[in-house]
């Protein structure tokens, strides 16, 4: 019964954690065909990301403290209610500027999944179980991206893109039975009793902490790379290295397999070296494969492949560094896991509004603006994983 118990915890938690990644990477092969319908429209299909990535970040600070004070489960329940509303409302968005707004709600809802799932790993786990279970959960949830291209791109062989948006709708609907039927992880007893006005305080008090914020802006810098590549690779596969939407779904594939094998090897050598000696690995790791990224995408030196690589070894990072990097945020304020999660997404999210409006705004048609913006996250991400000491 254990067992059972067991994985279940790691279907649920795996499932709400995968909310961010599937909700995007399952439409990024209809990117380009959506920049063509949209063309009458005024806003950029890039923002897209960016609305959903905005509802994402302001909805975690909104959700962490809630869930800190009345538990995880009634905040989750109403986060997958938005969530399906959005999904709808993005399904028969007939300009950009809809699809926008309707992304922004889908994604307030879609916050609840990782943001509590991550306060949910700390109310059951110690702090070093925590980091081995977001370990796991990462591995596991790695499936989402790995699939989402993929499936998209078969959808769009027998359907629309409005299409991804009413099977996302579906699957709100089914995770709000999932989550109905899941126990709630917080005890009344170890709840916050502190009015709600009191959050800003407790953002602030923890956004004066050095130590705290280089562990948060660590992984949020690796996302600002992480959304670049996102938000740029099917216009840099598709279009300018000439990829069909299946061979790019499975590149991106291909991409978070690394993710998973990653995670993978960082989750088996936990207990070995401990997450923070496996953290500095990564990050190392990182710097390497963004600069490779800039020279690659600068001079074009290696054609596909000379991208394709050191894209690779930069996304798998994501098993050596989100994992650990959060795991070290939430071992500091347990009592504030939900704040503390609700930070750390928002800030690691949030980055993403910002690679995908550089996307936007300086896109040449040519992978460079993608290669640069990887390049400098990977080395800002170098230099706050630094400030800690």
């Amino acid at each position: 019964m254990e067992n059972k118990s067991e994985m279940f915890t790691l279907l649920v938690l795996s499932a709400l954690m995968s909310f961010a990644s599937i909700s995007t990477d399952i439409y990024l092969p209809a990117l380009p065909i959506m920049r063509e319908q949209f063309a009458g429209s005024s806003g950029s299909v890039e923002w897209t990301i960016s609305g959903f990535l905005l509802g994402f970040s302001i909805g975690q600070l909104i959700w962490g403290p809630v869930s800190d004070r009345y538990g995880r489960k009634i905040p989750i329940m109403i986060g997958m209610l938005l969530y399906l509303i959005g999904s709808v409302g993005c399904a028969m968005s007939a300009t950009s500027w809809q699809m926008i707004f309707w992304r922004g709600v889908q994604a307030l809802g879609a916050c609840t999944g990782p943001v509590l799932s991550r306060a949910m790993v700390r109310d059951l786990y110690s702090t070093e179980r925590s980091a081995h279970m977001l370990s796991t959960l990462i591995m596991i949830m790695g499936i989402a991206p790995l699939l989402g291209p993929i499936i998209g791109g078969q959808i769009l062989r027998i359907g629309s893109w409005h299409t991804i948006f009413w099977i996302l709708a579906v699957a709100g609907a089914v995770m709000c039975v999932a989550v109905y039927k899941y126990p709630e992880t917080l005890a009344k007893e170890k709840r916050i009793t502190t009015p709600l006005t009191q959050a800003l305080n407790d953002y602030w008090f923890l956004l004066k902490d050095k130590k705290l914020i280089s562990y948060i802006l660590t992984g949020a810098f690796f996302y600002l790379g992480a959304y670049a590549f996102i938000a740029g690779s099917p216009f840099a596969y598709i279009q300018y290295y000439k990829l069909s939407q299946t061979a790019y779904g499975l590149m991106f594939a291909l991409n978070t397999l690394g993710i998973i094998v990653a995670n993978y090897i960082n989750r088996s050598l936990m207990r070995r070296y401990g997450m923070s000696h496996l953290l500095r690995c990564g990050v190392m790791i990182l710097i390497i494969s963004g600069i490779c990224t800039i020279i690659n995408a600068k001079t074009d030196f290696g054609g596909f492949w000379g991208l394709e690589i050191p894209l690779f070894i930069y996304w798998s990072m994501n098993g050596f560094i989100v994992a650990n990097s959060v795991a070290a945020t939430l071992s500091l304020y347990p009592e504030r896991a939900g704040a503390v999660s609700a930070l750390t997404g928002a800030m690691q999210y949030g980055s993403g509004i910002i690679s995908t409006a550089l996307l936007g705004w300086f896109s040449d048609g040519t992978p460079w603006t993608m290669g640069w913006i990887i390049g400098a996250s990977s080395i800002a991400c170098y230099i706050s994983y630094r400030l800690k000491k």
